[in-house]
C-alpha cells in the first residue's frame, strides 16, 4: 500500500479528480452526480483517452516521437467504413454482419495509416512531429474528398448500437473497452519485453543501441499500434454518434497532448504510466462537463486547455528543488550549487 501511493504524479491525479469533483458538485448542483450524467461523462471519455494512448505511446518512445494524425485517421477510418460497408451488407438484413465488417474496414484504415506514419518516420528518418502533421493533413484531404465535406450518417446495427447507446453493470459499453484496452498496453508496457525496450529506448537511446534494441521495427510497432487505436476511436465515436465527419473533434490533438502531458509523460520520453494516464482524461472530461452545466463557450474551454498545456509543459521543466539548494544558511552564505 505504501509503494502504491510513493508515486507522486499518480497522487496529484487522484487529488486533482476528487477536487474537480466536488468543485463541479458545489457549481452545479446535485444534477451532476446524477447517475445518468457520470454514465454520459465515461461514454465521452474513450475516443479521447485511445487517442491518448497512442500520443503517450509516441512520446515514450522518445526523440520527439509524437502522434498528430490521430483525430484525422479516426474520422477517416469512420468515413471510409461508412461509405463502404452498406454497399457490402445490408444493415437491416445483417445487422452483427453489418457491424462485423464495419469494424473490420475501419480498424484496415487505422492499420494502413500507422503503418504509412511508422514507415516515414522509421524507416524514411522524417521527423514525427512533421511527419504526422502531414499526415494529419492528409487524412483529413481524404475525407473531404470522399464525402465533398459532407458527413456520413452510420447504421446503428449490430453491437455497434450496444457499443454506442448499452450499459453494462451500469458502465457504458464504450467505456468498458477503453478500459480493457488500457489494461492490455498498460500490462504489456510494464511486463513484456518490449515494453521494456520501449522505455529504454526513451529514457537513452544510445544505451538502447549498445543494448541491441531493434529501434527501426519498435518504431514501427508504436505507430502502427497508434494508427489501430485512431481507427478503434473512429468506431467509438462512429456508434456513439451514428455519423462520421472529416472534422469531428478538431480540438481533440490539442486535448489528447494535454492528457498525455498531464499524465506525467515527458516530451523527452521514457516514462508513462497508464494509470496516470486515465485519471488524467478522467478529469479532463469532468472539467469539460462542468464546463457544459455552466454553459460556459467552446472557445474559452479551448483557450482553457491550451493555458493547462502551457503550464504542465513549463513545470515539467522546473525542478523546485534547484531554489531550494540555493536557499542561504543560518550563517547567511548560500549554498554553492555541485559542480
Amino acid at each position: 500500500m505504501k509503494r502504491a501511493f510513493s508515486d507522486g504524479q499518480l497522487n496529484f491525479l487522484v487529488g486533482v479528480n476528487i477536487l474537480v469533483l466536488a468543485c463541479a458538485a458545489v457549481l452545479t448542483g446535485a444534477d451532476f452526480l446524477d447517475p445518468y450524467n457520470l454514465q454520459s461523462m465515461a461514454s465521452q471519455i474513450p475516443e479521447l483517452g485511445l487517442l491518448a494512448i497512442g500520443v503517450m505511446l509516441a512520446m515514450i518512445s522518445g526523440n520527439g516521437g509524437i502522434d498528430l494524425s490521430g483525430i484525422a485517421l479516426a474520422n477517416l477510418s469512420a468515413v471510409v467504413a461508412g461509405l463502404l460497408v452498406p454497399g457490402l451488407v445490408a444493415p437491416d438484413e445483417a445487422p452483427q454482419l453489418y457491424a462485423v465488417v464495419f469494424c473490420a474496414v475501419a480498424l484496415t484504415v487505422g492499420l494502413l495509416g500507422g503503418l504509412l506514419n511508422s514507415v516515414l518516420i522509421a524507416i524514411v528518418g522524417l521527423t514525427p512531429i512533421l511527419c504526422t502533421l502531414g499526415t494529419q493533413l492528409l487524412f483529413t484531404g481524404m475525407a473531404v474528398a470522399l464525402t465533398n465535406g459532407s458527413g456520413v450518417r452510420i447504421d446503428g446495427a449490430g453491437f455497434l448500437e450496444t457499443l454506442g447507446y448499452e450499459n453494462i453493470l451500469n458502465v457504458p459499453w464504450s467505456f468498458a473497452l477503453f478500459a480493457v484496452i488500457a489494461l492490455a498496453i498498460g500490462a504489456w508496457m510494464r511486463f513484456s519485453p518490449n515494453g521494456v525496450r520501449l522505455f529504454l529506448m526513451g529514457t537513452n537511446a544510445r544505451a538502447a543501441q549498445y543494448a541491441g534494441v531493434p529501434r527501426i521495427r519498435m518504431l514501427m510497432m508504436v505507430y502502427t499500434i497508434s494508427g489501430v487505436l485512431a481507427s478503434v476511436a473512429g468506431i467509438v465515436i462512429a456508434a456513439r454518434t451514428s455519423s462520421a465527419k472529416w472534422d469531428y473533434g478538431s480540438s481533440y490533438v490539442l486535448i489528447a497532448i494535454l492528457i498525455v502531458v498531464m499524465a506525467g509523460v515527458r516530451p523527452e520520453g521514457g516514462y508513462g504510466r497508464m494509470i496516470c494516464l486515465v485519471l488524467s482524461a478522467t478529469a479532463l472530461q469532468i472539467l469539460s462537463s462542468t464546463f457544459n452545466f455552466l454553459d460556459i463557450s467552446n472557445f474559452f474551454r479551448d483557450c482553457a486547455w491550451g493555458l493547462l498545456l502551457l503550464l504542465f509543459l513549463a513545470s515539467s521543466r522546473i525542478d523546485l528543488r534547484m531554489f531550494w539548494s540555493q536557499a542561504p544558511h543560518k550563517g547567511g552564505t548560500a549554498t554553492r550549487p555541485p559542480l
